[in-house]
């Protein structure tokens, strides 16, 4: 785990802790709490955190071992402010001044807003659930540690509704893809999406193809949810059964909707991105969307410029093929990058975008303060408001490289978006 936190905690008397000492201690789940000390959301999940935290203490002390640690990764901008956080707090914390190390942290594990809590493995720093929020509300008592992923078909196992009133069982799902889609009618981007989503959900059926939906309300009242299921021609979890719709959220680490998790017929999945792949293949001429090493930034796919560190490469649009040849400049490093970080079972660190010329990326080019050039190679980082930029005359596969290489080996130095 040495190598997703530092070297060194912070206990809350100021005390220095050592990494590799949780082990020694019994801890084998670290939950990384992103967070800081204003607002509600923040001091609610605090106080739950805490009564969760103490009976964890309290039942490792009794049982010899600790199991379970939680370290603060701060929002704070002020040292003080930080300070009177972690004073109050009864677990770790990331150093204040490890601000480097904030940044990775807030990107590796795609943190895109507090509070959160993203449990992981203490010896691999692997993700073993990302919405830690629904297991404090679900587990309180932590009967289920530590909470690892279950298979899809075990999570969805009980009765589905259609919207006539009748019921399937979940297996009706087996040896089809499936489409997991978290929605609410109180949501007008999600209705916006639902109304696309029945065309694409009629166009794939009609074509032959096995494909069922599966709606994961996340409305405030079951009436509201009975009117908004009635538009839609596929299945869904009943309201009632509020564990089972929590554990799918849970299983996916549902931060936001409308989110649509896009699996294979063994359960796995394809994608995360089902909205944006809705949005841009109308047609569903791409069903069912494996993802493309590298992407062409549009209006409905810039949204994933949030959700992390992004190469895009910037060139002319007007110049016939340009953007194509750029794709295939750009593929063989990003399927690399890929591979790599599949076989350790984590998420590229990077996503890969070619950008043409559109209101949308002049509207980008401004807000990041960009020069017009063309070819432009680029890393924007959002969330850490910095990017980097290689301006040069000809952008070559060797250069492309070792601008990806230096980054992640923290080598450029970043400018401030």
């Amino acid at each position: 785990m040495a190598g997703a936190l530092t070297d060194v905690l912070v206990a809350a008397d100021g005390e220095e802790v050592a990494v590799s000492a949780l082990a020694a201690r019994g801890v084998s789940l670290v939950g990384l709490y992103f967070g800081c000390s204003l607002g509600g959301p923040c001091a609610q999940l605090g106080a739950s955190l805490a009564a969760f935290y103490g009976r964890f203490r309290g039942e490792a002390a009794a049982a010899g071992g600790q199991r379970l640690e939680i370290v603060f990764v701060s929002a704070e901008q002020e040292q003080q402010q930080w300070q009177e956080a972690v004073r109050a707090m009864p677990w770790l914390a990331l150093p204040f001044a490890d601000k480097h190390r904030k940044l990775k942290l807030w990107n590796k594990y795609r943190v895109s807003n507090i509070p959160s809590l993203i449990f992981i493995d203490a010896s691999t720093g692997k993700v073993v659930c990302r919405n830690g929020l629904l297991v404090i509300r679900d587990d309180p008592e932590g009967l289920e540690f530590p909470w690892g992923p279950k298979p899809f078909s075990e999570v969805v196992a009980g009765p589905l509704l259609r919207n006539n009133g009748q019921t399937l069982d979940s297996s009706a799902l087996e040896g089809s893809h499936v489409g997991v889609y978290f929605s609410a009618h109180w949501c007008p981007p999600c209705r916006s999406l639902t109304r696309v989503l029945v065309e694409s959900y009629r166009k794939i059926k009609e074509a032959g193809q096995k494909f069922e939906i599966l709606f994961v309300s996340a409305d405030r009242s079951e009436d509201s949810f009975k009117q908004y299921f009635s538009e839609m021609p596929w299945l869904a979890v009943p309201y009632a059964d509020e564990a089972r719709r929590s554990r799918l959220n849970r299983l996916y680490g549902i931060q936001g909707i409308p989110t649509l998790i896009v699996l294979d017929s063994k359960g796995d999945v394809i994608t995360r991105q089902g909205r944006v792949e809705v949005l841009n293949d109308i047609e569903c001429r791409e069903f069912p969307w494996h993802p493309k090493p590298v992407l062409e930034l549009t209006d409905s796919n810039a949204v994933q410029l949030n959700e992390g560190p992004c190469l895009v490469l910037f060139v002319d649009s007007e110049d016939d093929g340009e953007s194509e040849a750029a794709k295939q400049l750009i593929q063989p490093i990003a399927e690399k990058i890929i591979a790599k970080y599949k076989a350790k079972e984590e998420e590229a660190p990077l996503l890969f975008f070619v950008a043409g010329e559109d209101d949308m990326t002049d509207s980008l080019r401004d807000y990041t303060n960009l020069p017009e050039a063309a070819p432009l190679l680029t890393i924007l980082d959002m969330s850490a408001r910095a990017k980097y930029v290689m301006d040069v005359e000809e952008i070559t596969p060797e250069i492309v490289e070792a601008f990806v290489s230096d980054f992640l080996a923290d080598k450029l130095k970043p400018e401030p978006i």
